[in-house]
């Protein structure tokens, strides 16, 4: 049996305690950027219960312009105010350059992607980054409330970037 298999058994027991119809809007007007890391339990590292916020992740955390569009639809269509940017350390995203993936995907595929991998050095810097793409994103009716965190694997405790 794959993985999926066992995990379409974990759906069994989990959809017979679970509770339907809440709210489609989230309960604390919160939308959390993260990484995709699957170290991070966003839901327990901040306190939240499903249904308090809208958790988005990619690699890295980072603000694209595919996040700027989810984000846009949780502000403007789903109600949500703030948002949380979360990296970590020890990112993966840290671990290569942009350069170097697109090279090896050339060469293996025989395509560059028309995406960029948004991989960073400095995580702090890359953080306020984001927090500064989304301020001057005129799609968000609040940037104002924008404030980013690094998670530390080691410890669990979260340090504001300002």
């Amino acid at each position: 049996m794959g993985i999926t298999d066992e995990l379409l058994k974990n759906n069994v027991t989990y959809a017979e305690e679970y509770v339907p119809d809440r709210p489609l809007k989230p309960a604390k007007q919160l939308a959390v950027v993260s990484c995709m890391d699957s170290r991070l339990d966003i839901f327990a590292l901040l306190g939240l219960e499903i249904g308090d916020a809208h958790i988005m992740r990619n690699a890295g955390g980072v603000v694209t312009d595919d996040m700027i569009r989810s984000l846009t639809i949780s502000q403007r269509k789903l109600g949500t105010r703030e948002i949380i940017l979360i990296h970590h350390t020890d990112c993966g995203a840290l671990t290569f350059t942009d350069d170097e993936l697109r090279n090896q995907l050339l060469e293996e595929t025989g395509l560059k992607p028309s995406w960029s991998p948004e991989s960073f050095v400095d995580l702090d810097a890359d953080l306020r980054q984001s927090m500064e793409r989304l301020r001057r994103s005129p799609f968000l009716v609040d940037a104002t409330q924008v404030r980013g965190f690094v998670f530390d694997v080691h410890t669990g405790e979260l340090r504001e970037v300002i």
